[in-house]
């Protein structure tokens, strides 16, 4: 016959069973996320000269911005679902992590005519801001 202290056990051993299985889903979902978004950083690094380095920038809640700069000065963005998805991901490309975008980073950056005439706006005849 089991006590009350018996069955408290097993239902803390259920629970705690439970709630493994429910965190290796999420580690397998952010896993298979950061395992996507590593491939398009490689996609990404592959058609702008072969290599790309990033930095990781919080964006808003549950939102990381991975910013990609191409060997060849082409720039994008891509969006992780945490932080640690998207560091998971900057690593399994190989990507080389930036602490901040400025300096050394930033000046790797090419803008062209369609980003010059964004940030000019209707002063050089470039698109309104709608």
């Amino acid at each position: 016959m089991l006590s009350m202290a018996d069955t408290q056990q097993a239902d803390e051993q259920a629970e705690t069973t439970v709630g493994a299985a429910t965190a290796t889903k999420d580690e397998k979902r952010a896993g298979k996320r950061a395992a996507r978004l590593a491939r398009q950083i490689r996609a990404f690094a592959d058609s702008h000269g072969g290599s790309a380095e990033g930095q990781l920038a919080h964006i808003a809640r549950g939102s990381v911005r991975i910013a990609l700069v191409g060997a060849n000065g082409e720039w994008g963005n891509l969006v992780a679902g945490s932080y640690d998805e998207a560091k998971d991901a900057a690593a399994r490309a190989g990507l080389t992590l930036h602490d901040d975008f400025d300096g050394e980073l930033a000046a790797k950056v090419r803008t062209g005519r369609y980003e010059w005439s964004r940030m000019a706006g209707l002063q050089l005849g470039g698109p309104a801001n709608a």
